[in-house]
Order: C-alpha cells, then sequence, then structure tokens
C-alpha cells in the first residue's frame, strides 16, 4: 500500500512510496549513461531493420533497403574462387599426366583438389590416407585389382567397379558352396590351401587337397601362383590384404558364397579435371605404380 515518500534510515535512498509486507521500494533510477546506450541500441535496431534482411512476409521476406543477403555475398565468393580455380583446373584437363608433373605449381594444384575430392567422395569407404576398410581395397599398398598406372586409376574412378556405367569394371566370382560347384569339405580344403598362400596357418585342412581343387576351379582367375588377374579382376591372393578377412573362416564364406562389393562411376558426379587430380592424388598415396611404355 501506497505510504508516505521518506528517506530511508539505513540506505540513506529516498523511497517510492510503496511498501510490501514492511519492505518500503527505493527510488534508484537507473543510471543516464545505461538509458542513452539503451535507447540507442533501440534506435540502431530500427535502422538495422530497414536497412537489411530483417522480416518474413508471406512468400518472402524482407530485404532491406541495401538489398543485402549473407547467401549472394557466399555465392560471389564461391564464384570467384571457381573462376580462379578454374584456369588452372582446364590445364590438369588439357595437359597429360607427364606434363602436369613437370609444372610444380600446377601438380600441387592437382594434389591439392585431389586430396580434398578424396576427403569429400572416398574417404568414408577407403579410409583417411587410403588405409582400407572391410569391403573396400587398400589405396596405400601394391596390391591392385584392376591395376594402379594413373590410367588405371583413373579409368576405375571415371566408371566405377559393377557399376550402372556401360564401360565399368566388371568381374563376378561363382558361388562354389551356394551354387552347389563344390561341396562343404572341398572348400574347406580350398580355403586352407589359400591360407598358406600367405603364410597363414592352414587351420588343419587338407592342403594338399585344396591345392588340386585350387588348380581346378581356381587358377584360371586368380593365377596358378595366385598372383591374380587384373584383366578379370581377379585379386591376388598370396598376400594378406584381403577384402573381406585373412582368417579361415572369412577365406571359407568367400568361397562358399562370394560378396561382391560396387563402386559408383564418379565421372557422372566429379568433371574430368577433379579425376584426374583425384587419381594423381591416390597415385601418390604409396601404392601407385610406373606408367606403362
Amino acid at each position: 500500500m501506497p505510504t508516505k515518500i521518506e528517506k530511508d534510515a539505513i540506505s540513506g535512498h529516498m523511497t517510492t512510496g510503496h511498501e510490501w509486507d514492511g519492505l518500503k521500494e527505493l527510488n534508484q533510477p537507473l543510471p543516464k549513461w545505461w538509458l542513452y546506450i539503451f535507447y540507442a541500441t533501440i534506435v540502431w535496431s530500427l535502422g538495422y531493420f530497414v536497412l537489411y534482411p530483417s522480416v518474413p512476409w508471406f512468400n518472402s521476406y524482407f530485404h532491406g533497403t541495401l538489398g543485402y543477403s549473407t547467401r549472394a555475398a557466399v555465392d560471389a565468393d564461391v564464384a570467384a574462387v571457381t573462376k580462379q580455380r578454374a584456369v588452372h583446373m582446364d590445364r590438369i584437363k588439357a595437359l597429360s599426366y607427364r606434363d602436369i608433373r613437370q609444372d610444380q605449381q600446377l601438380m600441387a594444384v592437382a594434389l591439392t583438389a585431389g586430396r580434398i575430392a578424396f576427403a569429400e567422395n572416398c574417404q568414408p569407404c577407403h579410409g583417411a590416407g587410403g588405409g582400407g576398410n572391410p569391403g573396400y581395397p587398400v589405396l596405400a599398398a601394391d596390391n591392385w585389382i584392376w591395376g594402379g598406372t594413373l590410367d588405371d586409376i583413373q579409368r576405375t574412378i571415371s566408371f566405377g567397379v559393377r557399376s550402372t556405367h556401360e564401360n565399368t569394371r566388371l568381374s563376378v566370382m561363382p558361388k562354389f558352396g551356394a551354387d552347389g560347384i563344390l561341396k562343404p569339405e572341398e572348400i574347406r580344403a580350398v580355403a586352407a590351401y589359400v591360407m598358406t598362400l600367405y603364410g597363414a596357418p592352414a587351420g588343419g585342412g587338407d592342403t594338399s587337397a585344396g591345392q588340386a581343387l585350387y588348380a581346378a576351379n581356381c587358377a584360371v582367375c586368380h593365377g596358378d601362383k595366385a598372383q591374380g588377374n587384373r584383366e578379370l579382376g581377379a585379386p591376388k591372393l598370396a598376400a594378406r590384404a584381403h577384402l573381406y578377412g585373412d582368417d579361415l573362416p572369412a577365406v571359407t564364406a568367400q568361397i562358399a558364397n562370394p560378396r561382391q562389393g560396387t563402386m559408383p562411376a564418379w565421372n557422372a558426379r566429379l568433371d574430368a579435371a577433379t579425376i584426374k587430380a583425384l587419381a594423381l592424388y591416390v597415385h601418390g598415396l604409396g601404392g601407385g605404380e610406373p606408367d606403362r611404355p
């Protein structure tokens, strides 16, 4: 209830005349400097409201009298970078790999563009630095399924593996178990023999029988010494780098009912210059092979 305005005996400030349950309200107005700043922010906000995009309308928004847009600014920056990048990328597209490598500045641009493209498109499957993942080949090791020259890598990137492109890399491994080509004990014998090809324990299987079965069923694609066949896309088996595992259960499962991995054709998503830059980057990860004469 209102009371008389008086000086508070404790704080020394005047009261407002309001009291609740014996508590008197002190009359302490905000500092003028604070009020002036607050009023200035209101004026500033009104000006910002008019000059820049602020509120939505029925099917759009108020663009502001200056017509400024962060989206337009970003688009302009991206366009400028793209224009600057196009000068180098056009050269990468037009020149041979030999000429690109002889130009240190252009090679640096190509490797940077390839590294970015790899991180955005390839790394989720092939791992950082091309280290590979289960079901996805290691790109940093000299154990190529389709070849590791620049031309080989470019073709694989462009058309993919078992993709929908008409020029895709294509190979099919028979389902020796699912289709009844080999009996279960024969599959175990072949798996035991394959284990010995890369120095792993045979796991108690009959390697002599497995060797004979391998020669009759597998050597035609994978080679008599398990060296692989790049023309057919048959992996080298005398190596520890196996797509789906190198222990006995994994090898047995792959013979019985093989998994057939796929890779998309990137020529529909990436331009020719980016694919060449990507091929150069992948080739330089550590497993690249010299170009054929």
